[in-house]
């Protein structure tokens, strides 16, 4: 039985990911800095040859919070190929295609597309719902105010579960989406004051959607440990949904598992019951 490794096996998708391919009888092994299943590390060149001893195929999320790891990511899928990986599925971000090809992530689609030596599958999915309970904005969402630099864009949030289901997908059946790019996206686009609006509805007190000062956000992103490149890069990707540019449904979560992606709906409904957010009223 051959191993399918997943990098970032602590994180949003990964520790999903891991659950989703255990219950179907898989070998998984999960790898992070800490609390996974193997040591990684992605400056520590020794606990990448630890990690890929008996993968086959590989859940590649690349190094967060840094915009330099393209390098590193070329130099990892060298090492998977020469320890017998002969799959990737890449967890990229949503638009990445149109990014210039120096840009961290789309350097690495690019890495992918040009190898004949392993096979891949590029997932771009939009804004993780996951981000409202266990991301950034959850504190906001407690505290009774979302602010983000947004303006009125709408952008088609997914559900972190649905990214994983689709992972897991491409990770059982390689030959099935060898090649593929999917753009992951919930089943509708909504702003982030109606996000806010349906956060709500459901939670029973009021949260309000603030239009942030650009600037004053990323200076408030790095105040919170933020490197600066990587708050510039936040505030860009604000940017894209605040002109209008937001991810829009794409339906390549229900092509791929044969159901809708989860909506945001059932989403802040369900995080509101767990109270998510702190105590909550009842909706009225």
């Amino acid at each position: 039985m051959t191993d399918i490794l997943i990098l970032g096996g602590t994180g949003k998708t990964g520790r999903r990911l891991a659950t989703i391919l255990r219950d179907q009888g898989h070998s998984v092994r999960t790898a992070a800095r800490s609390g996974a299943d193997v040591s990684f590390d992605w400056d520590d060149p020794a606990s990448r040859t630890a990690a890929l001893q008996g993968a086959d195929r590989v859940y590649l999320v690349p190094p967060a919070l840094r915009l330099d790891h393209a390098p590193l990511v070329g130099a990892f899928l060298d090492e998977a190929v020469a320890a017998g990986v002969r799959h990737v599925t890449f967890l990229s971000a949503g638009g990445v295609q149109f990014a210039p090809p120096e840009a961290a992530l789309r350097a690495i689609e690019l890495m992918l597309v040009g190898r004949d030596d392993i096979t891949h599958t590029i997932l771009r999915p939009s804004w993780f719902l996951q981000n409202l309970t266990e991301g950034f904005m959850a504190p906001m969402i407690a505290e009774g105010t979302l602010a983000l630099p947004a303006g009125d864009g709408a952008e088609a949030f997914i559900d972190a579960e649905d990214i994983a289901a689709v992972a897991a997908a491409t990770l059982v059946d390689p030959a099935a989406h060898a090649g593929r790019e999917y753009n992951l996206t919930g089943p509708e686009a909504i702003t982030h004051a109606e996000l806010a609006a349906r956060i709500s509805a459901a939670t029973g007190r009021e949260v309000r959607y603030v239009d942030a000062d650009r600037a004053a956000w990323i200076e408030g992103v790095q105040g919170a440990g933020v490197p600066a490149d990587y708050a510039e890069l936040l505030a860009g990707l604000f940017d894209v949904i605040r002109d209008g540019h937001g991810s829009r449904p794409t339906g390549d979560v229900e092509a791929v598992l044969g159901r809708r992606a989860r909506g945001v709906e059932a989403f802040v409904t369900a995080a509101a019951a767990s109270a998510a957010w702190g105590p909550s009223a009842t909706p009225a």
